[in-house]
């Protein structure tokens, strides 16, 4: 029996639509990606080291004697990622000897594309990294924000990364360094160490815990013998090896479970690490990590820098650079962010607004 001709009429309709549906999907995955202008390139200097031996096949991703940086990337940080690149670049002595190794939960090829743009020689690798390995595991937490599962790929470096590479820095990506990585990355770990980070034992650590942790006997021994102090997981050296060997992913995990059952801590991502590792890492120098100059839990808030030298300014809070420039309402220190910014066009701004 023949189909009525208004049936083929709302099968091309529906076609149609679907098409363009699809058409329009495509142009906001488009939209949402900024548009960045290419980077100057850089160069090594003359005593770098040669690490890339082309002719056999060996690429610097996979040397142990690259600086090894890992990231995460997203369309909601992309600009802020593209400028903490730049400022690695530009004050490299060698540039060319970086591996950035960037970890994607969603859009992954059109955000390699836009690194790709704007760093036409940048050596990095994307690895997807997807929402369902950790999503089961998060509680909400006092800023929205912080349960994105990409804020937890952190923890999975280990098995993300190549069994190669045996070091690498973390990075957040509301953070422009005005040093060289280099030095950064060659912290010494010691014979035990699995990781390393600036310490701030003047922060009141019990706070980063809820009551239900501390009048646990059994929670509350986790710190016995330990000098536990807070460090912000923004930065860090970790030695991958390491973590593998002791099976560190494991163990955050399985604090992420206590904390769906129980209800020990408030914010996201930060108190698995430090459950694990507080008083175990080894102390970098203040000036690797002047954070929370994005206010902390406070929008609108303008941070001075802590005393002493500084080697990394980090935008750890609510209140990033880039949209505070945007909205024209800069505090004095997102100056500082703004020369790293390849967005194109940018929004004028006045620091006496």
């Amino acid at each position: 029996m023949s189909k009525p001709q208004h049936y083929h009429f709302v099968l091309l309709l529906s076609t149609v639509v679907v098409a363009l549906a699809a058409i329009a999907n495509a142009a906001a995955a488009t939209s949402i990606t900024p548009r960045f202008k290419e980077a100057p390139s850089f160069y090594n200097s003359p005593d770098c080291p040669l690490i890339i031996d082309e002719s056999h096949g060996f690429s610097i991703l996979f040397s142990d004697q690259a600086v090894h940086v890992a990231m995460t990337l997203d369309t909601a940080y992309i600009r802020g990622t593209v400028a903490a690149i730049l400022s690695i670049l530009q004050h490299s002595s060698c540039p060319q000897n970086i591996a950035f190794h960037f970890v994607a939960s969603a859009d992954a090829s059109l955000l390699r594309a836009t690194i790709s743009s704007s760093f036409p020689h940048l050596n990095f690798l994307v690895y997807p990294f997807y929402d369902s390995s950790v999503s089961r595991l998060i509680s909400t937490s006092i800023r929205s924000a912080l349960d994105c599962p990409l804020n937890y790929a952190r923890s999975y470096l280990a098995n993300l990364l190549p069994s190669c590479v045996h070091r690498v820095v973390y990075l957040d990506s509301d953070l422009v360094l005005i040093d060289d990585i280099a030095k950064l990355a060659a912290t010494p770990l010691g014979d035990n160490s699995v990781l390393a980070a600036p310490e701030y034992c003047n922060a009141n650590f019990t706070s980063y815990f809820t009551s239900t942790f501390w009048s646990n006997t059994y929670f509350s021994l986790t710190f016995a013998n330990r000098k536990a102090c807070y460090f912000n997981t923004g930065v860090m050296v970790i030695d991958l090896d390491r973590w593998r060997e002791g099976d560190y992913t494991t163990k955050i995990e399985e604090w992420m479970e206590v904390q769906k059952r129980m209800r020990i801590y408030e914010l996201g991502s930060l108190p698995p690490f430090l459950l694990v590792f507080a008083g175990n890492i080894v102390p970098v120098d203040h000036r690797w990590n002047q954070h929370g100059l994005g206010g902390d839990n406070f929008i609108g808030l303008c941070r001075d820098l802590h005393h002493g030298p500084v080697s990394l300014l980090h935008w750890s809070g609510k209140g990033k650079p880039w949209a505070r420039l945007d909205a024209n309402r800069p505090c004095p220190l997102d100056a500082l962010w703004e020369p790293y910014d390849l967005l194109q066009p940018k929004t004028p701004f006045a620091l006496d607004s």
